[in-house]
Protein backbone atom coordinates (compact mmCIF):
# COMPACT_ATOMS: atom_id res chain seq x y z
CA UNK A 1 0.00 0.00 0.00
CA UNK A 2 1.39 3.41 -0.94
CA UNK A 3 1.71 6.22 1.55
CA UNK A 4 -0.99 8.20 -0.29
CA UNK A 5 -3.51 5.34 -0.21
CA UNK A 6 -2.68 4.63 3.45
CA UNK A 7 -3.29 8.30 4.31
CA UNK A 8 -6.60 8.22 2.41
CA UNK A 9 -7.70 5.05 4.23
CA UNK A 10 -6.85 6.53 7.63
CA UNK A 11 -8.68 9.73 6.76
CA UNK A 12 -11.81 7.78 5.73
CA UNK A 13 -11.77 5.82 9.00
CA UNK A 14 -11.33 8.92 11.10
CA UNK A 15 -14.47 10.18 12.70
CA UNK A 16 -14.80 13.88 12.22
CA UNK A 17 -17.06 16.77 11.53
CA UNK A 18 -19.05 16.71 8.29
CA UNK A 19 -20.04 19.96 6.56
CA UNK A 20 -23.68 20.21 5.54
CA UNK A 21 -25.54 23.03 3.83
CA UNK A 22 -29.21 23.74 4.60
CA UNK A 23 -31.24 26.20 2.56
CA UNK A 24 -34.23 28.21 3.70
CA UNK A 25 -36.01 28.64 0.37
CA UNK A 26 -38.65 31.36 0.39
CA UNK A 27 -41.61 31.78 -1.93
CA UNK A 28 -43.35 34.89 -0.66
CA UNK A 29 -44.02 34.32 3.04
CA UNK A 30 -43.61 30.55 2.91
CA UNK A 31 -40.58 28.33 3.33
CA UNK A 32 -39.93 24.99 1.59
CA UNK A 33 -39.51 21.94 3.85
CA UNK A 34 -38.96 18.24 3.19
CA UNK A 35 -39.98 15.24 5.29
CA UNK A 36 -36.74 13.24 5.64
CA UNK A 37 -36.42 9.51 5.12
CA UNK A 38 -33.64 6.98 4.62
CA UNK A 39 -31.01 8.88 6.60
CA UNK A 40 -30.32 10.29 10.04
CA UNK A 41 -33.27 12.43 11.07
CA UNK A 42 -35.75 10.20 9.20
CA UNK A 43 -39.31 11.25 10.00
CA UNK A 44 -38.43 14.89 10.69
CA UNK A 45 -39.03 18.08 8.70
CA UNK A 46 -36.08 20.06 7.34
CA UNK A 47 -35.19 22.53 4.62
CA UNK A 48 -33.51 21.11 1.51
CA UNK A 49 -29.78 20.59 1.82
CA UNK A 50 -26.92 18.15 1.78
CA UNK A 51 -23.19 17.67 1.97
CA UNK A 52 -20.73 20.24 0.70
CA UNK A 53 -18.69 18.74 -2.14
CA UNK A 54 -14.92 19.19 -2.44
CA UNK A 55 -14.09 22.56 -4.01
CA UNK A 56 -17.70 23.75 -3.94
CA UNK A 57 -18.76 27.13 -2.54
CA UNK A 58 -21.63 27.35 -0.05
CA UNK A 59 -23.68 29.15 -2.70
CA UNK A 60 -22.99 26.49 -5.35
CA UNK A 61 -23.93 23.75 -2.92
CA UNK A 62 -27.19 25.51 -1.97
CA UNK A 63 -28.23 25.91 -5.61
CA UNK A 64 -27.28 22.32 -6.49
CA UNK A 65 -28.93 20.65 -3.50
CA UNK A 66 -32.23 22.54 -3.83
CA UNK A 67 -32.43 21.77 -7.55
CA UNK A 68 -31.42 18.10 -7.12
CA UNK A 69 -33.84 17.42 -4.28
CA UNK A 70 -36.85 19.53 -5.25
CA UNK A 71 -36.48 20.84 -8.82
CA UNK A 72 -36.73 24.40 -7.52
CA UNK A 73 -34.35 27.04 -8.91
CA UNK A 74 -33.12 29.59 -6.38
CA UNK A 75 -31.30 32.86 -6.83
CA UNK A 76 -28.60 34.61 -4.86
CA UNK A 77 -28.30 32.32 -1.85
CA UNK A 78 -26.87 34.21 1.11
CA UNK A 79 -25.15 33.09 4.30
CA UNK A 80 -27.32 33.16 7.45
CA UNK A 81 -25.56 31.19 10.18
CA UNK A 82 -23.73 28.00 11.21
CA UNK A 83 -25.06 25.40 13.64
CA UNK A 84 -22.99 22.82 15.52
CA UNK A 85 -25.11 19.65 15.30
CA UNK A 86 -24.20 16.53 17.27
CA UNK A 87 -26.30 13.43 16.59
CA UNK A 88 -25.42 11.39 19.67
CA UNK A 89 -27.37 8.23 18.78
CA UNK A 90 -26.00 8.14 15.23
CA UNK A 91 -22.45 9.09 16.24
CA UNK A 92 -22.40 11.94 13.72
CA UNK A 93 -21.21 15.51 14.07
CA UNK A 94 -22.15 18.17 11.51
CA UNK A 95 -21.32 21.81 11.04
CA UNK A 96 -24.37 23.02 9.11
CA UNK A 97 -24.02 26.13 6.97
CA UNK A 98 -27.41 27.90 6.80
CA UNK A 99 -28.22 29.75 3.59
CA UNK A 100 -31.31 31.75 2.62
CA UNK A 101 -32.69 32.19 -0.89
CA UNK A 102 -35.77 33.12 -2.87
CA UNK A 103 -37.40 31.12 -5.65
CA UNK A 104 -36.16 32.51 -8.94
CA UNK A 105 -38.58 35.24 -10.04
CA UNK A 106 -40.44 34.99 -13.33
CA UNK A 107 -39.61 31.31 -13.88
CA UNK A 108 -42.00 28.40 -13.42
CA UNK A 109 -39.61 26.71 -11.01
CA UNK A 110 -41.41 27.45 -7.74
CA UNK A 111 -43.39 24.22 -7.87
CA UNK A 112 -41.47 21.77 -5.77
CA UNK A 113 -41.42 18.05 -6.49
CA UNK A 114 -39.80 15.05 -4.87
CA UNK A 115 -36.75 14.34 -7.02
CA UNK A 116 -35.15 12.04 -4.45
CA UNK A 117 -37.74 9.62 -3.02
CA UNK A 118 -35.03 7.75 -1.11
CA UNK A 119 -34.28 10.97 0.85
CA UNK A 120 -37.78 12.39 1.42
CA UNK A 121 -41.37 11.19 1.64
CA UNK A 122 -43.09 14.54 1.11
CA UNK A 123 -42.45 18.26 0.86
CA UNK A 124 -44.40 21.46 1.05
CA UNK A 125 -44.47 25.22 1.49
CA UNK A 126 -45.17 26.31 5.07
CA UNK A 127 -45.88 29.58 6.85
CA UNK A 128 -42.97 30.50 9.12
CA UNK A 129 -45.28 30.74 12.14
CA UNK A 130 -46.80 27.29 11.43
CA UNK A 131 -43.83 24.96 10.83
CA UNK A 132 -44.56 21.21 11.03
CA UNK A 133 -43.25 18.86 13.73
CA UNK A 134 -41.05 17.01 14.44
CA UNK A 135 -38.12 19.00 13.08
CA UNK A 136 -34.58 17.89 12.16
CA UNK A 137 -31.95 18.63 14.86
CA UNK A 138 -30.03 21.25 12.83
CA UNK A 139 -33.32 23.04 12.04
CA UNK A 140 -34.28 23.02 15.73
CA UNK A 141 -30.85 24.41 16.62
CA UNK A 142 -31.20 27.16 14.04
CA UNK A 143 -34.74 28.05 15.13
CA UNK A 144 -33.67 28.17 18.79
CA UNK A 145 -30.82 30.56 17.98
CA UNK A 146 -28.15 27.96 18.84
CA UNK A 147 -26.04 29.18 15.95
CA UNK A 148 -23.18 31.45 14.99
CA UNK A 149 -23.70 34.30 14.80
CA UNK A 150 -26.47 34.15 17.40
CA UNK A 151 -29.67 35.89 16.40
CA UNK A 152 -32.86 37.02 18.09
CA UNK A 153 -35.69 34.66 17.15
CA UNK A 154 -37.83 37.40 15.61
CA UNK A 155 -35.28 37.95 12.80
CA UNK A 156 -35.33 34.35 11.54
CA UNK A 157 -37.91 34.70 8.79
CA UNK A 158 -37.39 35.61 5.16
Amino acid sequence: MTQDSESARQWQQRSGVIVGVAVLVWRGDQVLLTHRKGSHGAGTWAPPGGHLDMGESFEECAIREVREETGVTITEPRFLAVTNDIFVDEGKHYATIWMGAQVEAGVATGEARINSPREMSELGWFDWDDLPLPRFLPFENYLAGRCYPPHPNETLGG
